[in-house]
């Protein structure tokens, strides 16, 4: 990709890289990028410095951590091969669906040909992938009843809402509702996250894969706690076909979050679905989601839940931003509940 020869401001390079600014932020700080510096002391990107960040999001997007990233980008090689093993999984599992997809083409159009006309289901179902999950039920209180309905299932999926607007109420209901799913609460932090330790230490196979997990987030600037070992026990000791996690950055720092997403991101084709709560701007960076990836808000004056598409401009990404924070001002909040005063 080539770029302008003129210098770009943080933003504007974010803006041409598709990612945040901030993610250029965690590569200077990790050693990755170094951007120049004006006379007054501020940053710019040129080619030379645009091209680098443009190696490290591609390694980025291939699943490496970014202790592995800064090893690749320095001549060693190890690391990339389960990540392009990784890569081609997921290719591989978009070429399936998609040659699905044309079998079910050619049947409609060879009833066609045959005068035989196709149902509105039949059409419809075109635009589902295969094997696609689903959910419908009727909303609890606060929503009074209302349908919901929800399709085409991601990898993750971040559910959010300010204060009191019932998201925790939809967490529970998507977790009966969705085949083989279960909630995952605030519970597994109890007693310092000790739950989590007997599991790990009657299981050995359960602890090696903790081990390794949490040695990928540390190298990716994770800062080992109670919590994060908690959050990594609860997502790998059940084989639940799909979770749905209560405040996933509750106890983490900001490192530790930004080093969790990415190792959620980074999971092979076909893993199963994850839906978070989350009102943290480093678990939801709006400038970094992904085509494998859904926002549900759960709106301040009790309407339905709905999806959210991840751009400026798009229905409820106002009300999304609004509610996300960094995870100091979320440190600071964390046990605040909303208030709702009495209405004769």
């Amino acid at each position: 990709m080539s770029y302008s020869a003129r210098y770009l401001n943080p933003s504007e390079a974010a803006k041409r890289l598709g990612v945040s600014a901030k993610a250029l932020r965690l590569y200077e700080q990790r050693d990755l990028l170094v951007p120049v510096r004006t006379a007054a002391g501020w940053r710019t990107y040129g080619p030379v410095e645009m091209a680098r960040a443009s190696e490290i999001i591609a390694l980025r997007n291939l699943g490496l951590s970014l202790t592995q990233i800064k090893r690749v980008l320095g001549g060693d090689p190890d690391g990339l091969e389960p990540a392009l093993a990784a890569h081609q999984a997921r290719l591989e599992l978009q070429l399936r669906q998609a040659a699905g997809a044309i079998e079910k083409v050619s049947a409609i159009r060879a009833g066609l040909a045959g005068g035989r006309t196709p149902s509105l289901g039949e059409v419809a179902g075109l635009m589902k992938p295969a094997g696609e999950l689903s959910a419908a039920f009727d909303l609890p209180w606060p929503w009074g009843g209302e349908r919901f309905e929800l399709y085409d299932i991601r990898q993750l999926t971040y559910i959010i809402g300010p204060l009191g607007s019932g998201k925790t109420r939809l967490a529970h209901a998507l977790a009966e509702a969705l085949p083989g799913a279960i909630f995952i609460g605030l519970d597994r932090l109890e007693n310092g996250g000790a739950a989590a330790r007997r599991l790990i230490d009657a299981d050995p196979t359960l602890k090696t894969r903790i081990a390794e997990t949490l040695s990928w987030l540390i190298e990716d600037g994770a800062t080992e706690s109670a919590a994060l070992i908690a959050l990594l026990v609860a997502l790998e000791a059940t084989d639940a076909a799909i979770l749905v996690v209560d405040m996933i950055e509750q106890g983490l720092d900001q490192a530790s979050q930004q080093a969790v997403i990415a190792y959620l991101r980074r999971r092979p084709a076909g893993a199963r679905p994850l839906f978070m709560m989350t009102r943290s701007s480093s678990i939801l960076d709006l400038d970094a989601v992904t085509a494998d990836e859904a926002i549900i808000l759960c709106p301040a004056n009790h309407s339905p839940p709905s999806l959210v598409a991840p751009y400026p401009g798009a229905p409820g990404y106002e009300a999304v931003a609004t509610c996300l924070a960094t995870p100091e001002v979320r440190a600071r909040t964390e046990g605040v509940i909303a208030w709702r005063p009495n209405v004769a």
